[in-house]
């Protein structure tokens, strides 16, 4: 008898199934990003002259760079109040009993079911001078006139830390779930107090759904074109406006192309940063 063939192994694919989202890849993200930049070396409108103009005349503009800080700023503040504000959310959930948790995970979720545009004018009406926050504040006495609260830097923060939410508070929850309870009793236990356990058990357990959620947040909030726009109106300025300007109003498409590559550069860095914490985070959590 023959000897009988070598059973395949059923978890190994060939590398030719890969070959379709290979090239949807190619076709949808590489080639118009190299058409982008490339198209960015021109430095003027009607593609006589090439060089690396656009890319001079942005970094030269004290202008398009405090646009560029203003931007990245916001992606800071809006990751810090969900920050904040998610990982209470997220021990909570981690608390509480099935029934509680289900209707946590559906308030969590509420906003990823609901379209942006309808959550930015919702917090449109609630922020505006007759809206709910003023209009509670002078039935109580609290104020005399509606306070500024739309077209500002606050009401921008406000209405993107909502809209982003889920994506810092969901990494936080599965974190949490893989800490053994049993640590916070044994940490107790030798003496610790709730905030030293916190500090010293919880949170660097914690660190690798903090990271992924701050890097989630922090891309989101700095790209959310829509609220950016609708909440901060015309008397805020942030990149992805600044580059809708350039290239449907002004029709200045390299100078156009050379800001979305140098806004792609910068929120690249930023992850790299974020990618770079959660390695060490991995490490130290694991020590």
């Amino acid at each position: 008898m023959g000897a009988a063939p070598a059973s395949r192994d059923v978890t190994s694919y060939g590398m030719g199934l890969a070959a379709p989202l290979a090239l949807f890849f190619l076709l949808f993200f590489v080639a118009p990003l190299l058409q982008l930049f490339w198209l960015s070396l021109h430095n003027d409108t009607a593609g006589l002259h090439w060089g690396l103009g656009q890319y001079l005349h942005f970094l030269a503009d004290p202008f398009s760079l405090s646009v560029l800080g203003s931007t990245l700023l916001l992606g800071a503040e809006v990751t810090a109040v969900c920050l904040v504000l998610g990982f209470p959310i997220a021990w909570l959930y981690q608390r509480v009993g099935p029934r509680l948790q289900t209707i946590i995970i559906l308030i969590v979720l509420l906003p990823l079911l609901t379209s942006v545009v309808v959550r930015t004018f919702a917090w449109i009406v609630i922020l505006g001078r007759q809206g709910i926050i003023n209009a509670t504040l002078q039935s109580l006495g609290i104020i005399d006139t509606p306070l500024k609260l739309l077209y500002t830097q606050f009401g921008v923060v406000i209405a993107l830390a909502q809209v982003q939410m889920p994506l810092m508070t969901l990494p936080l929850i599965t974190a949490l779930g893989r800490i053994d309870p049993n640590l916070d009793d044994a940490s107790c236990s030798l003496g610790a107090g709730s905030w030293r356990t916190f500090f010293r058990v919880v949170l660097p357990l914690s660190l690798p759904g903090v990271i992924a959620g701050c890097t989630l947040t922090y891309a989101a909030a700095i790209t959310a074109f829509i609220t950016q726009s609708l909440v901060g109106g015309g008397q805020m300025l942030f990149m992805p406006m600044y580059l809708y300007q350039q290239a449907s109003t002004l029709q200045n498409w390299p100078f156009a192309s050379a800001i979305s590559i140098i806004f792609l550069l910068a929120v690249l860095a930023v992850v790299s940063v974020f990618t770079t914490l959660g390695r060490l985070s991995r490490g130290y959590g694991g020590a």
